[in-house]
């Protein structure tokens, strides 16, 4: 079994009964999404791709919000999909978001949908659950279309925050194999002088969440 299957596995295990109650529970704690779907503002027409779609919130969300895009989510857990599926089809948005199973440091974008490149891409409290983080928002930015651009919001460091509600918060997130990526403004850095683009960066909430992009 390879590292990719070991971690689909795990995120199938560990979301087989939370998917259907995460979207109830998780609007209390993961703080900033509709703050990121807000600034995606894609051209009229354009294409915008969630990594680590999950149950697909936030495309539901965002296809809502910018009525004149197309949607499109990757995701590596089967089950998440299985269930995001059915509420995009329950919101009336089949025809809108398109949703595939795949690795989010290697999908395809032209063999999962027919689309080379997006306008925008982001992923919202995904990068903290992917074993090879870095290599998600490489693939990420690498899948941009000229222009485009990619938006991140996760777990910050909770660095204005009481210690004891740092030590409280991530030692239940460990719980659920969540790593608040401490490195992030180092690795937006890095990525986007590899690939010759620009980068952003900020806190948000007294470091509850951080919050970067990378434009093409």
């Amino acid at each position: 079994m390879t590292a990719d299957t070991r971690h689909a596995a795990r995120m199938d295990a560990v979301y087989a009964a939370q998917r259907h109650i995460y979207d109830a529970t998780r609007k209390y704690y993961l703080l900033g999404r509709d703050r990121l779907i807000e600034q995606l503002a894609p051209p009229p027409g354009g294409t915008v791709l969630e990594v680590g779609c999950g149950t697909a919130r936030n495309l539901i969300v965002a296809a809502r919000r910018w009525p004149n895009a197309r949607f499109y989510g990757v995701d590596i857990s089967e089950a998440m999909l299985e269930t995001a599926r059915a509420k995009v089809a329950k919101a009336g948005l089949s025809d809108r978001i398109t949703l595939a199973q795949g690795d989010a440091t290697a999908f395809d974008p032209q063999t999962l949908f027919g689309v080379a490149a997006f306008d925008r891409v982001f992923a919202s409290y995904t990068l903290s659950m992917i074993p090879d983080w870095v290599g998600a928002i490489a693939q990420g930015a690498r899948v941009l279309a000229p222009g485009g651009m990619l938006h991140i919001v996760d777990f910050g460091q909770q660095e204005r925050m009481p210690q004891w509600w740092r030590r409280m918060l991530f030692g239940w997130l460990d719980r659920f194999h969540v790593t608040p990526r401490r490195e992030l403004p180092v690795a937006l850095r890095h990525v986007s002088r590899e690939q010759g683009r620009e980068f952003g960066f900020e806190t948000l909430l007294r470091g509850y969440a951080w919050a970067g992009t990378i434009r093409a």
